[in-house]
Parts: structure tokens; sequence; C-alpha cells
């Protein structure tokens, strides 16, 4: 099957997608996170959109990692994926507010929340692209298991800033292209 002919799912906030068939899964992310797991063996692949990596007021929706995390991980090993032969590819927390950075900024939170989870579950990333000041549109190809990125050139959402959070004197830098991650 080429890509012409492969499906193609969207997947935005609080999205997971996961199968067994020839698909391209795309999403685009500012400091949300994507993971993308598959089981070579199986042939089974899916990916996640999360904005926020724990719960918040009990909130139990796919919006938090860990929730967006485990329901992604059911849905692979209900599809006949073993949970030993996972691999993770994960994207996104950019930088993209026009906010101050902190090591507690919502990016940086999301980061190291999609690491310590993979870490504590056993399961390698085998490739990522986090951080940094683009958004990206991410494609994965769930029979090839290979991610194209593209780095959004500009896009910086605006937001109100209190007075403590004056903007950076430095401007974050700018990228573009696609990356391919085998």
């Amino acid at each position: 099957m080429t890509a012409l002919t492969k499906p193609i799912v969207h997947i935005t906030i609080g999205g997971v997608h996961a199968t067994n068939e020839p698909t391209l899964i795309r999403t685009t992310l500012g400091s949300c996170i994507s993971a993308c797991l598959f089981d070579p063996v199986a042939g089974v692949a899916g990916m996640n959109h999360f904005m926020l990596p724990s719960v918040v007021d009990g909130d139990e929706s796919l919006r938090f990692g860990v929730h967006a995390m485990d329901h992604l991980i059911g849905k692979l090993m209900r599809l006949g994926a073993d949970r030993a032969r996972f691999q993770a590819k994960v994207f996104g927390g950019g930088h993209v507010l026009n906010t101050r950075e902190s090591d507690d900024s919502v990016p940086r939170r999301n980061v190291r929340f999609i690491r310590q989870y993979l870490a504590d579950d056993g399961i390698p990333i085998v490739a990522e692209d986090l951080g940094g000041y683009a958004a990206r549109n991410v494609e994965f190809d769930t029979s090839t298991f290979k991610v194209k990125i593209r780095k959004l050139k500009g896009l910086v959402i605006a937001a109100e800033l209190t007075q403590k959070e004056a903007p950076s004197s430095e401007a974050p830098p700018r990228t573009g292209g696609i990356t391919l991650f085998d």
C-alpha cells in the first residue's frame, strides 16, 4: 500500500488512535506532547496528543498525559501488541507561548513527564524531537514506524503577560524543514 492510499487520521488534544493497519496519523503540536508507540513484531502502532502531564481537579480526560498514555497502551495491547516490545518516538513540548520560560513551564513539565513515564514503564525512546521554540506538524506512518516532522516557522502564540512575566530579551530561534525519524 502506498502513502497515497493509506487512510489519514488527524488527532487533536485528547486524541488517541491505534491500529494494526497501514495508516498515517497526523497532529500539530505546540507545548503539547505526542507519543508514537509501536510493537514492530506485531505490526501494531498508535499515537496520542496530550496537553498537560497530570490530572487537574480529578479530570480524567485524555487531555492529560497519564490517561492518554494508559489509554494508548491499552488500545495497542487489545490489538495484539506485546508491551515488552514497545518502542516510542516522542515529540512536542515546544515553548510557543510568548511568556517567560521556567523549569515549571508547561512545555518543560510535559517533556519531563513523557521521559519519566516511558522510563518507569521500561519503554525505550528510539527517537525524539522535544523542546525548542517551534510548533510541529507530526505524521506517523504506522506501516513503517517512521515519523515526519515539519517545524512551523514564526508561530508564536501571543498570551497576556502579568507584570512579573516580561518577555525574554532573546528572540527564540526559528526553524523549518522536515526531519524524518526512522
